[in-house]
């Protein structure tokens, strides 16, 4: 790989001196989905795909980026006087969006640079690519410039130019995976008070499989603003009779009390699948340090089926996929994980059942949908790293 990088950007750039290599891990949420901000719990894991990056200091302040995932856009050029959100910068707008918030911060980024990035994360899928590349950047920033700012402060950096720069109104769970990962750990994180603790997720008989859907999806042109706005309307119908600082608070019990004063019945729904499932992802921790991971897999299943009836955010194609898994022998869970709206699957698939899961499952996808999905197996891996 570090071949490749360095190979890469020399062709590109013209340039082999003082050339820095750099990775930040993609990641995939195990349960605990649309909850992270609504003040739940989350349980998110690195992976060992991410993105890497070829980064050389400049000696002016131009900005000068390269994607091999996206080489038919070429070089796309701006400078740190020119940090402003543009459609036409594409993919750039995230990094982009790190600098910004970064000279938001106080951090002073002396000079630009040139960056050339590829990453092994499928593209639209849900496992955090965008998140990847902004915690990239700027852990990048933070070694090229000398930036006093911790992995944590990274993650609320990357979440803050999301939110700000790209216009994502996004939780601190993609951010905060992808910049804290510790490998063969999951991190079960409160949303509320960003209180943590890293739980072993070493499956000694299965591995995690990710069905990719191959249906592309942004999510600032997606719903999922819409829903963060039910969940904030639900809450403040619901504080009128109760005191409640986020549906994250609330136990089932407590939710059904009080959710006749929802006025919306959508709102309703929404609010549901977030109290609940934040219940869900701590009976599912606690499943796992008791070694059950069958349990485990039962609580991934009725995730997905409120993230399909009350959140409404999978589709027929993630509800294709994760179906068709459900009836294979030897898969323990399977889930849409993300956003949703297309991206991916999280399967939990017996070492023996693999090679059949991906064979019956991407049958029933093609013949289902019209085109193929893709697979990955992946392990839990580390943070951002310079190579």
């Amino acid at each position: 790989m570090k071949e490749k990088l360095i190979r890469e950007f020399k062709n590109i750039f013209k340039e082999e001196e003082g050339i820095r290599l750099f990775f930040a891990p993609g990641r995939v949420n195990l349960i605990g989905e649309h909850t992270d901000y609504n003040g739940g719990h989350v349980f998110p894991c690195a992976l060992n795909i991410g993105t890497y990056a070829a980064v050389k200091k400049r000696d002016d302040n131009k900005l000068r980026f390269f994607s091999g995932n996206f080489a038919e856009f070429g070089i796309i050029e701006s400078s740190l006087e020119d940090l402003l959100y543009k459609k036409e910068a594409l993919w750039t707008n995230y990094p982009k969006g790190v600098l910004w918030a970064l000279n938001e911060k106080g951090f002073k980024i002396e000079t630009g640079f040139d960056m050339y990035i590829w990453g092994n994360i499928p593209n639209g899928s849900g496992l955090s690519s965008s998140a990847s590349v902004e915690v990239l950047t700027g852990y990048a920033c933070k070694n090229l410039y000398g930036c006093s700012i911790t992995l944590a402060q990274i993650a609320h950096l990357a979440q803050y130019a999301e939110n700000k720069f790209n216009g994502v109104n996004c939780g601190i769970m993609d951010q905060f995976a992808c910049a804290m990962g510790k490998k063969d750990n999951a991190i079960f994180l409160n949303t509320n008070n960003l209180s943590f603790e890293y739980l072993p997720f070493k499956l000694e008989n299965s591995k995690i499989v990710i069905a990719c859907s191959n249906k592309k999806r942004g999510l600032g042109e997606s719903q999922y603003n819409k829903r963060r706005e039910e969940c904030e309307k639900a809450l403040i119908d619901i504080q009128r009779v109760k005191k409640a600082d986020s549906l994250g608070s609330l136990t089932e019990e407590e939710f059904e009390e009080v959710k006749e004063y929802i006025k919306d019945p959508i709102c309703r729904k929404r609010a549901r699948h977030a109290v609940y499932e934040n219940q869900r992802t701590l009976r599912a921790v606690n499943a796992l340090k008791a070694r059950d991971i069958k349990e485990f897999g039962r609580l991934m299943k009725e995730s997905h089926i409120s993230l399909r009836d009350d959140y409404e955010v999978t589709g027929i194609e993630l509800d294709t996929l994760v179906q068709s898994a459900w009836e294979i022998e030897g898969v323990v869970g399977a889930r849409m994980t993300g956003a949703g709206f297309g991206g991916c699957t999280v399967n939990i698939v017996e070492n023996q059942a693999v090679d059949t899961f991906i064979e019956k499952v991407g049958t029933k996808y093609f013949e289902t949908v019209g085109y193929r999905a893709d697979f990955y197996t992946v392990d839990v891996g580390g943070g951002p790293t310079e190579l």
